[in-house]
């Protein structure tokens, strides 16, 4: 076998193949299987694709085992210190950080195409006032390819980006006007004088009757959550809105699939289940007797927001949004027993043997959760806020997938295990 393929030989009738093994800049050298089915007869079975690489990608690296988190290459930390949410976004849709021109043509662009067309105020109006936000903005989303179809030639260069660069502007006014429509109050019109978060914010809590002043803090803490959930590789929901674009269909479309993906509790809805654990643990006297439950096998409590499916090690965001977890709580000036309650069960979760052999740190949930309700954000709105970050990284992946000549529609193998054929029965006989 050469160091370039892996060769394997089929015990049964003797017939030996070779794959190539692809090497990545990071991570594992991965074996192109494809001709497996030609070769041997054979498919594999990979629950979950978690052993699977469904596609080449040049946008983002997770390196679990040592708590990696880049975007095309540049780390998380880096940009998180460093960047803004929308100058990430350009990042991850084009691949280089953009020179000081072009990211005010950006900008400039993105706050253009920021408003709704006039006729989805009565499409929200449809709902009821308290229909989830994922719901209406599943179907406020797909709804947008009837009112730019002039612009959904998916082989027009020019058209992917405006699709692009519409889905970015468009989200968080979608956003705020789900949130708008649940509490009975209008919607607020985008303002091109403010930033992407501040605007965001100025939609979500401004009123007509009298000023909104816009927290710098919260302004802040929005930027980071933004550009740390921005993108994460194949997650559930990427994968979806690739596997859509897979088939042609149009970039909003596919990214309300992804949105439907996301709203799923194991995937999106993370940050709000750590809300609602704590409300189950009460108080800081309870945390001992949750933390045992949490410990034992025979008890289905899990504590919520701490290990991660991937990072094998601290993940690396949670580090990064912990110190603006406390700096938003200190900037309340005010007591909260909620709050207490997390630092103190943070604490002690760090402090436990149980916790840290098994690396069960806090990840970027256990504190996205508690910010998000610091700023006033309703725990409804949880997913809706992860959503609105993640389309970015969304139609990033999209961009790249439909530029891929050897795109192909997605169609994974199944491990049949029904009935063998049998022959039809007739009703007087069965």
């Amino acid at each position: 076998m050469s160091k370039d393929t892996l060769s394997v030989t089929d015990n049964s009738t003797g017939k030996t193949t070779e794959f190539p093994i692809l090497r990545p800049v990071h991570g594992n050298p991965t074996v192109d299987i494809s001709s497996l089915p030609k070769d041997l007869d054979y498919f594999t079975f990979d629950p979950g694709f978690v052993s699977t690489a469904s596609c080449k990608s040049d946008i983002t690296y997770i390196d679990g085992g040592k708590g990696v988190l880049l975007y095309r290459g540049y780390p998380i930390d880096q940009l998180a210190e460093k960047s803004s949410y929308l100058e990430v976004a350009y990042l991850l849709m084009n691949g280089e950080l953009p020179t000081k021109a072009e990211f005010e043509d950006f900008d400039a662009e993105i706050k253009s195409m920021s408003m709704i067309n006039e006729s989805l105020k009565s499409f929200f109006n449809g709902f009821y006032h308290d229909a989830h936000p994922m719901a209406m903005m599943t179907g406020v989303v797909a709804s947008l390819s009837a009112f730019y179809h002039e612009a959904l030639d998916m082989h027009d260069d020019e058209h992917r980006r405006l699709s692009a660069h519409r889905m970015i502007a468009k989200i968080p006014t979608i956003a705020a006007a789900c949130y708008k429509h649940s509490i009975g109050q209008p919607i607020v019109y985008p303002r091109n004088d403010l930033s992407y978060c501040e605007n965001f914010l100025n939609m979500m809590f401004s009123v007509p009757a009298e000023e909104y002043v816009i927290d710098p803090v919260a302004v802040k803490a929005l930027e980071l959550l933004f550009i740390l959930h921005a993108d994460h590789e194949q997650n559930a929901s990427t994968s979806t809105v690739r596997l859509t674009g897979s088939t042609g269909a149009n970039p909003f479309a596919c990214v309300a699939a992804g949105n439907a993906a996301l709203w799923g509790p194991a995937h999106g809805g993370a940050n709000e289940a750590v809300l609602i654990m704590l409300d189950e643990i009460g108080s800081v006297e309870n945390i001992p007797k949750f933390i045992a439950k949490a410990k034992d096998k025979n008890d289905p409590f899990k504590l919520m927001g701490f290990g991660h499916r991937v990072y094998r090690n601290f993940d690396p965001r949670a580090k990064i949004i912990r110190e603006m977890c406390h700096e938003v709580l200190s900037n309340l000036g005010e007591e909260n027993p909620l709050f207490e309650l997390a630092l103190k069960l943070e604490q002690v979760a760090l402090e436990d043997a149980y916790f840290v052999e098994r690396k069960l740190y806090p990840n970027v949930d256990f504190y996205s959760g508690l910010i998000y309700k610091a700023l006033g954000i309703p725990e409804g709105m949880f997913t809706a806020m992860f959503s609105l970050a993640r389309t970015s990284g969304w139609v990033a992946h999209w961009l790249e997938m439909m530029e891929d000549p050897s795109l192909k529609i997605g169609r994974p193998r199944q491990l049949y295990m029904g009935a063998a054929m049998r022959d039809y029965v007739p009703e007087a006989e069965r």
